[in-house]
């Protein structure tokens, strides 16, 4: 790839749309398919923002998921179906450059997790449908695990990029060097782990998000039985000692399923053009974390919703999301 290559966009740049994925496998969701549906459509119908927002596209996998889809939303919003493993399109859907072309890279399933078929080319599949040039990068990225501001700024961490389990024997120096030969990305924000009992291995859009050039927001631990109180802290001294401005956000601290840690994070919200959706889960700081993102986006509604059931799957709303950049607003 060329040196000329321009960054992607920011998430609050302006969006031509935005692809959803939509739970559509029982085997995977059991009795979560229902409710998650329902929860997905509800993101969907946010984002629209009724008719403000850009294009919402959901992606479901079959004909029948499909028809659930479009008794869910408004007419507005599209329903396609594309066949996929699992609704993770911010891992496994193309990632848009600065040009209006898009990166689809190599998917092992998380680190040979979960390898469902469809998923290794989902993301070119997404971007021939509308037409957009896709290259294919030979190395394994989810778009989970970095974040940008649009300059070729780009936080990470290296349980994530430096794992085994993705690109083994890569180093620090090779990894930077893909990022900026693929992605355009030249200054790269190292964080140390991700939350606690993640099986993304630590994807950076559950703990340090770009909210403006030069600005990262991370948590801070809601009280001293957070799990990921310790990770927070390391996050926060690492960005400002990179030399950015931290903005801190709620944590939703503890939160359990069956009797189990599970990795709830607000920062696992979506920048959409007309609102920012905020998944909440019934935390004592849910409010708390709305008002604060809030205010870091003036300009745009700002809404929680409660997304417990997505977050059975392994992720919440940022993951399922990756948005296509208006390219006429593009440097």
């Amino acid at each position: 790839m060329s040196d000329a290559i321009l960054p992607p966009p920011p998430e609050w740049a302006r969006h031509d749309a935005v692809w959803i994925g939509f739970p559509s496998h029982a085997a995977l969701w059991e009795d979560d398919l229902t409710p998650a549906q329902a929860e997905v459509a509800a993101f969907a119908t946010a984002v629209d923002a009724d008719g403000a927002g850009e294009q919402v596209v959901l992606v479901a996998a079959d004909e029948t998921a499909a028809a659930a889809a479009r008794a869910l939303v408004p007419a507005r919003v599209s329903v396609i179906v594309a066949a996929f493993g699992d609704i993770w399109l911010r891992d496994t859907g193309p990632i848009l450059i600065g040009d209006g072309a898009a990166r689809s890279f190599r998917f092992n399933g998380w680190g040979g997790k979960y390898q469902l078929a469809g998923d290794e080319d989902i993301g070119v599949r997404l971007a021939a449908k509308r037409g957009i040039a896709v290259a294919r990068c030979d190395w394994v990225l989810e778009g989970g695990a970095i974040d940008g501001d649009g300059s070729g700024l780009a936080v990470t961490t290296e349980q994530c990029l430096l794992n085994p389990n993705r690109n083994p024997g890569m180093t620090k120096a090779e990894v930077e060097a893909r990022l900026h030969a693929d992605l355009g990305l030249n200054r790269i924000l190292w964080l140390g782990d991700g939350l606690a009992n993640d099986h993304t291995d630590g994807h950076v859009d559950n703990l340090a998000r770009f909210v403006a050039p030069g600005t990262v927001a991370i948590p801070v631990a809601a009280g001293t039985d957070d799990p990921n109180a310790v990770i927070y802290a390391d996050a926060t001294a690492r960005a400002k000692a990179f030399g950015l401005a931290v903005a801190p956000l709620p944590s939703p601290g503890r939160v359990l399923r069956d009797g189990e840690v599970i990795p709830a994070s607000y920062m696992n919200f979506y920048i959409g053009n007309a609102a920012v959706v905020v998944p909440l889960y019934g935390a004592p700081n849910d409010d708390a974390a709305v008002a604060a993102i809030a205010a870091l986006f003036p300009t745009r509604r700002v809404v929680g919703q409660r997304a417990d059931h997505i977050l059975t799957g392994g992720g919440s709303l940022h993951c399922i999301s990756q948005q296509i950049p208006a390219v006429q607003d593009m440097p």
